[in-house]
C-alpha cells in the first residue's frame, strides 16, 4: 500500500481531502469538515441492507433510483455522507455522487454508529432538505421513520417486529422490521 497523504492541520476537511483517503474497507464520511471513519459493517447489518434494498427497488418508480453505500451524498464541500441506502431522482445523480439531498436516506443501526446515525447524520439530512429519513435496528427488529414538514423532521413511524410500516414517501411501500433481517 502506498503512502497516505497526511491530513491538513488547523482547518476543516473538504471533498478533495476525502478523495485522498485509502481504499481500505473503512467508510470515510465528512460532516461539517469532520472526518468520520466506520469499520466494515457486520453480517446482520448487510443482510438488512440487502433485504431493504430489494423491497425498495421492487416498489421504486422508474424516475427514481435506489442505491446502497458506499455512494457519496455531497451536501456541501465539507459534508459528504454515505447513507446505507438512498433514493433520489435519476436526474439528480452524477456518475460520481448525488450533489443534492436525497428523497430518502436510510441508516441501518450498528452499536458503533447508532448515535452518529440517529443524531448527527439525521440532523444533517434534515438541514439539507432530505424528504425522509429511516433508521432500522436489525438487532431489535425496529424501524423508525421521519418525514420533513416545514423544514423539520416529524416522526411518522416507530414499528417493531411484525408491525407494518406503511411508507408514503418517497413512494408507497409496506415493510415489517421482522422480515428485514431474514436471510
Amino acid at each position: 500500500m502506498g503512502a497516505v497523504k497526511k491530513l491538513p492541520y488547523g482547518r476543516a476537511l473538504t471533498r478533495p481531502d476525502l478523495a485522498e483517503m485509502p481504499d481500505d474497507g473503512h467508510r470515510y464520511e465528512l460532516i461539517d469538515g469532520v472526518l468520520l471513519v466506520s469499520p466494515a459493517p457486520s453480517r446482520p447489518h448487510q443482510r438488512t441492507v440487502g433485504n431493504l434494498y430489494l423491497a425498495l427497488r421492487g416498489a421504486c418508480p422508474e424516475e427514481l433510483e435506489v442505491l446502497f453505500a458506499p455512494f457519496d451524498v455531497a451536501i456541501s464541500d465539507d459534508t459528504v455522507m454515505q447513507p446505507d441506502l438512498l433514493v433520489a431522482r435519476r436526474a439528480d445523480f452524477t456518475d460520481r455522487d448525488l450533489p443534492v439531498a436525497p428523497l430518502l436516506a436510510v441508516e441501518v443501526l450498528s452499536p458503533s454508529t447508532r448515535r452518529v446515525d440517529l443524531m448527527l447524520k439525521r440532523s444533517r439530512f434534515e438541514a439539507a432538505g432530505c424528504t425522509s429519513f429511516w433508521a432500522v435496528d436489525p438487532i431489535d427488529a425496529q424501524l423508525f421513520a421521519w418525514d420533513l414538514h416545514n423544514g423539520v423532521y416529524t416522526e411518522v413511524a416507530g414499528v417493531k417486529g411484525d408491525d407494518v410500516f406503511r411508507a408514503v414517501l418517497p413512494f408507497p411501500l409496506d415493510l415489517m422490521p421482522s422480515q428485514l433481517g431474514l436471510p
